[in-house]
């Protein structure tokens, strides 16, 4: 696949990203409490290798986007809060390209999101309280050399981060 490119496009309603995957999360209640399973090896649908395991907190409000990668997937799930996780397909050679995907991720909606590489993404906590977002990625991350390409959050890409009331 080519790496992304610019293009002009809306976020409005768009198919769903090309090799985005979503199901969602069992939730294992009883008197004690929950558990929530995330991602299980025996899911052929959704597992493919395993690189770390790491929690993102994010502050309400706050938008944390946006990156892509040239090799890793990402599994994303919000296990506090909740937040509004954005894909935007540039890449040149995808049907979809130019498509935005929103999810509403968190415990209102567990649910888990599976980000091709070379799809831009990021989010943005739209809770009232502290959101964290657990991710699985297939490889771990390399200090010296990221496989991560940033773009400033707002102005970057053809995305809006307020709220839409109505």
């Amino acid at each position: 696949m080519s790496k992304p490119t610019a293009y002009a496009a809306t976020a409005t309603k768009h198919p769903r990203i090309h090799g985005v995957k979503t199901k969602p999360l069992r939730l294992i209640a009883d008197e004690r409490g929950f558990l929530l399973e995330v991602l299980r090896n025996d899911d052929p649908d959704f597992f493919t290798k395993f690189g770390q395991v790491y929690v993102s907190a994010t502050y309400p409000g706050v938008v944390k986007a946006w990156h892509y990668h040239e090799k890793q997937v990402d599994h994303f799930a919000c296990v506090a809060g909740m937040v509004k996780l954005v894909l935007i397909d540039t890449r040149a050679d995808s049907p979809t390209n130019g498509a935005v995907n929103e999810f509403f991720v968190g415990t209102q909606n567990p649910m888990l999101v599976q980000v091709p590489n070379l799809v831009y993404h990021g989010w943005k906590c739209i809770s009232t309280e502290l959101s964290l977002v657990v991710n699985v990625p297939t490889e771990p991350y390399h200090y010296a050399q990221p496989d991560e390409f940033r773009l400033a959050p707002h102005d970057t890409l053809p995305y809006d981060w307020t709220r839409k009331d109505g």
